[in-house]
């Protein structure tokens, strides 16, 4: 197969490891396989070394980013070439802007021909991923109605199939939003390279790097700082943890950079909370950094799944967080259901937006080892079975040739 794959950037995140997995594994498995993507504009940290230690050469067009811009119709021209010049059998976009000028893109192709006036357009499929969507929590009503309105128009003229990566995120583009219709949607979960995060799982580098004791549990959030996550709520939890008589001993490790970051430090100096909440920036060695946490708190508006939490399950460390997108599918069915938060059998989901409800959580899994260790067990269990790479490789491959086939008996 010749298999042409288009992100807008390769800044720090799941999708930007997911495509260069992807493109990796493709290639290994015999396929031609090429990753177009944009720029990384300046205050966002660039994976690039990410695609360098996966053999991925990238062709970019620095044209393209993540907001509408004037320059779009560049960025649509010299998709369309490329396009034109690989003649690929399989176009799969991923995220929001690149799945707009991607399928937009790949239309022309397919369509842009006298033979296709004669109802013999180009035999290309193509394909788009949602790792998570902007209808809710990024823009205001009517911006998001606009996006609605092009996302479903996407669907029914130029698309062939929609994967989603989660069971709850199909519920959300089918049901809620009416995206398009249940079938012709794909659920293919995410997948990580596992082994990496199975070997750090006791890593002890990052307790010595903060200077904490044997006796403080360190709770890590790892993410861009950027609005979505809502890394506020975070600190606000932290100072509303502080004031309580008898809290248990915890340092938060913030692990991640964004353009939010000075703001988010004026915020924890303004709350006198420099003793027990540290930044500590991008980290190439995820897994070393979170081998070396205790918890993972997640407090995002919206998510696909976060490979974060993914990433800590993985590792074997109990997590604490909103129940947004794939969260819900990640941590599975309630348990125990408590003021502001409910015990779900592989984390614990806070069901209220509120510093007290999330303060309230971390301190009860902070004094539970028992569930602490439940919830590690159970979680790197089902990450393993559910989320390797190797799983994601062929959950795809299977879609390009089922598709492929339709194609050759249509």
């Amino acid at each position: 197969m010749k298999i042409l794959r288009i992100i807008a950037r390769l800044n720090v995140g799941g999708p930007a490891k997911h495509v260069i997995w992807l493109t990796d594994r493709m290639q290994r498995r015999g396929h031609e396989s090429v990753l177009i993507a944009g720029t990384v504009p300046s205050g966002e940290e660039d994976m690039s070394y990410f695609a360098d230690a996966h053999g991925v050469e990238p062709v970019y067009i620095r044209e393209m980013s993540r907001e509408l811009s004037p320059k779009d119709a560049v960025v649509l021209l010299k998709t369309y070439r490329e396009i034109r010049r690989f003649k690929p059998d399989i176009i799969h976009t991923h995220t929001a802007k690149a799945g707009t000028v991607g399928r937009a893109a790949a239309f022309l192709y397919k369509w842009g021909t006298p033979r296709a006036i004669l109802g013999r357009p180009r035999r290309v499929k193509v394909v788009h991923t949602f790792h998570g969507h902007v209808l809710h929590s990024y823009y205001g009503p009517a911006k998001t109605s606009v996006f609605r309105m092009i996302e479903r128009v996407l669907a029914s003229l130029a698309t062939d199939k929609i994967v989603v990566i989660s069971p709850q995120q199909l519920r959300e583009l089918s049901v809620d939003n009416k995206i398009a219709a249940p079938g012709d949607f794909a659920v293919i979960p995410l997948g990580i390279e596992l082994d990496g995060f199975h070997r750090a799982a006791g890593d002890q580098k990052l307790r010595s790097e903060l200077g904490v004791d044997p006796g403080t549990l360190i709770v890590g959030c790892v993410g861009r700082l950027t609005e979505i996550k809502d890394i506020p709520l975070l600190i606000n939890a932290v100072k509303a943890f502080s004031g309580r008589n008898n809290a248990p001993k915890l340092h938060f490790a913030i692990v991640g950079d964004g353009h939010l970051r000075a703001e988010l430090e004026a915020l924890v100096d303004k709350l006198q909370l420099r003793e027990v909440v540290t930044f500590l920036g991008n980290r190439e060695n995820v897994a070393e950094v979170i081998g070396g946490l205790d918890m993972v708190a997640l407090t995002s508006l919206n998510e696909g799944t976060p490979l974060s939490l993914i990433e800590a399950m993985a590792a074997g460390k109990a997590v604490v967080a909103t129940p947004v997108g794939g969260v819900v599918d990640l941590f599975g069915e309630s348990v125990e259901e408590r003021d502001g938060f409910d015990v779900r059998r592989r984390g614990i989901a806070v069901t209220s937006r509120t510093p007290e409800a999330l303060a309230s959580a971390l301190i009860y899994a902070a004094e539970n080892e028992k569930l602490r260790t439940r919830l590690s067990d159970e979680g790197r269990r089902f990450v393993h079975s559910n989320y390797s790479v190797d799983r994601l490789e062929r959950d795809i491959e299977d879609l390009y040739i089922e598709l492929l086939n339709d194609r050759s008996r249509s």
